[in-house]
């Protein structure tokens, strides 16, 4: 049999490269963000997540999802989550690397190394870092329980991961979820029905039997998690573990794993309690505020997340467009794409900048300053950065054309990637949340002033940022209704990105950013710099090496 052709002009698979070293935005926010940190963990950890071994474990890890046993084949009721393999590779990479609950043990720089860790391996897989990220936004609140956080904390602390479903003092290292959200509230948790009615006390202190359901429960095979329910005083928060003192394991019926567009290496489920045993986390009626802190920390993830999405979309369009030739030339040297390219280059560093100067306040809290901005702009980055993706995973999409659009048994990472950006934009409050947060953070008395403080560095860098920047205190300060929250919430990212790339980005970067996203130099869709923008040194920047 003879071919009938040969197959030239395709790119190759970006692979066994260095995500860390090709990444000049990442490395140069964290000399900014935090000096004196050591590199080499994220160097090492760069050079594992591009290697064609881990792209493997993803690959596998998405095209064999993971699969509900409610019981055993004698009948008995088991509720276990089977995976592939790969996944339980993917995890332990992700616990050896510190990317849990690791920096609340301390350590200088220790919340912005984990975050520059937890982007380079949303580029590689995001899926599995669910129960990563719950396992670091409960670590601190497990404070509200003395004794349980003595018995849980060191393990939620280790670089061990061991799947198994024992007890935790049988185990090395442990992960924990959270199931806040039912049927019929959604993000108003106030309107939980799940009741908590109150079972004696021991070692762990008020135990309460739990019933009632989560709509929402992901990472089900997690060995802990922060539950809401009603108590006599309230909402409250409990303890909720798989694998009860005695060996028996909790009361927690999985009724099926959900369906969704991506995130599909991740376990995603329906549950329902049926008298669970539970123990009390800080008091009865404070549920809320113990759900708010904690989100802070996931709505920081899914920042981090999107941008770690955006920078893999970024090097997979680029990496394409250097392998192919259109029309004569290779298509990155084609006008109209290299506008493209650079525009998309200008938003993923953006955000990159973002979500690292926002890792930055959570390694300082004893600073007033750093908690302020904290408080603004955790729900800032959540909402736009978040908002971003979907756009950009569609442009980074279409310079690949048809090959980005096909999945090809995983192999095809630019349609995984556009299948998850909807998620961290939903996932914790989508937008309407975030924007009302906002609100709520700026209306603290230090908000405005705070803000002010941090566009400071950057006056008389750019006319149209010093207008931003004079606009948004008088704004803020005459805020009366919620129907403009996300056109502030816009406007607070833009100002604070575009001062952060005055700080540490090269002057291209910057200056096209502040004339196209705040002077409004700039069209409806990306791919439309205008002429006096660098193109060249912008894309010299961004084109990762082999």
């Amino acid at each position: 049999m003879h071919g009938t052709h040969e197959v030239f002009n395709q790119s190759t698979p970006l692979a066994d490269y260095d995500l860390f070293a090709t990444n000049a935005p990442l490395r140069d926010a964290l000399r900014f963000n935090a000096p004196s940190l050591q590199l080499a963990p994220l160097e090492a950890l760069g050079r594992e997540l591009g290697s064609s071994t881990m792209q493997g474990h993803a690959r596998l890890a998405n095209v064999h999802p993971p699969a509900l046993r409610t019981h055993d084949r004698f009948g008995h009721r088991v509720d276990e989550v089977e995976f592939h393999p790969s996944y339980h590779a993917l995890m332990a990479a992700a616990v050896a690397a510190g990317l849990h609950g690791t920096p609340w043990a301390g350590g200088v720089h220790a919340h912005v190394q984990r975050a520059a860790g937890f982007m380079l391996f949303t580029e590689l897989e995001p899926a599995v870092l669910c129960p990563i990220s719950m396992s670091y936004a409960v670590t601190p609140a497990l404070l509200g329980n003395a004794s349980v956080y003595a018995d849980w904390a060191p393990r939620l602390q280790s670089r061990w991961y061991d799947p198994a479903l024992k007890f935790i003092t049988d185990k090395p290292g442990a992960t924990m979820g959270m199931g806040m959200t039912e049927k019929q509230g959604g993000s108003d948790v106030r309107a939980n029905t799940t009741q908590a009615r109150r079972d004696g006390r021991d070692a762990w202190g008020e135990r309460y039997a739990i019933t009632g359901h989560k709509w929402f429960f992901s990472a089900p095979m997690c060995d802990a998690f922060l539950v809401l329910a009603q108590a006599p005083a309230g909402l409250t928060c409990f303890f909720l573990p798989r694998v009860l003192p005695d060996g028996s394991r909790n009361a927690i019926r999985i009724q099926r794993l959900k369906d969704k567009l991506g995130n599909k290496a991740n376990a995603s489920s329906e549950v329902e309690f049926d008298e669970a045993q539970a123990w009390l986390v800080g008091d009865e009626g404070r549920g809320v505020p113990q759900i708010l802190e904690m989100g802070t920390m996931t709505r920081l993830d899914c920042a981090l997340g999107t941008s770690g999405l955006m920078r893999q979309a970024l090097a997979l369009a680029v990496h394409h467009t250097r392998g192919r030739q259109a029309f004569g030339k290779r298509l990155v040297d084609q006008p109209l794409m290299r506008n493209v390219l650079a525009d998309l280059a200008l938003e993923s560093e953006a955000a990159t900048a973002l979500a690292l100067r926002l890792a930055r306040a959570f390694d300082r809290p004893d600073d007033g300053h750093e908690q302020v901005m904290a408080r603004v702009l955790t729900p800032v980055a959540k909402f736009w950065t978040c908002k971003r993706g979907s756009g950009f995973g569609q442009e980074a999409m279409e310079c690949l054309g048809g090959n980005g659009y096909v999945e090809e048994g995983g192999h095809g990472v630019m349609a995984r990637i556009y299948r998850e950006m909807p998620l961290n934009s939903i996932w914790e409050g989508a937008g309407n949340i975030m924007a009302l947060d906002l609100l709520r953070a700026l209306r603290k008395g230090d908000a405005g002033a705070a803000l002010a403080a941090e566009l400071a560095p950057a006056r008389g860098a750019h006319a149209a940022l010093d207008r931003l920047a004079d606009d948004l205190p008088q704004r803020i300060e005459q805020l009366q209704g919620e129907a403009e929250a996300r056109r502030l919430a816009e406007d607070v990212a833009l100002a604070v990105q575009a001062a952060l790339l005055v700080q540490h980005a090269p002057a291209a970067v910057s200056s096209a950013f502040c004339t196209t996203r705040i002077a409004g130099d700039w069209g409806r869709s990306f791919g439309t710099l205008p002429s006096g923008c660098d193109l060249d040194a912008i894309l010299d920047r961004a084109l990762p090496t082999n």
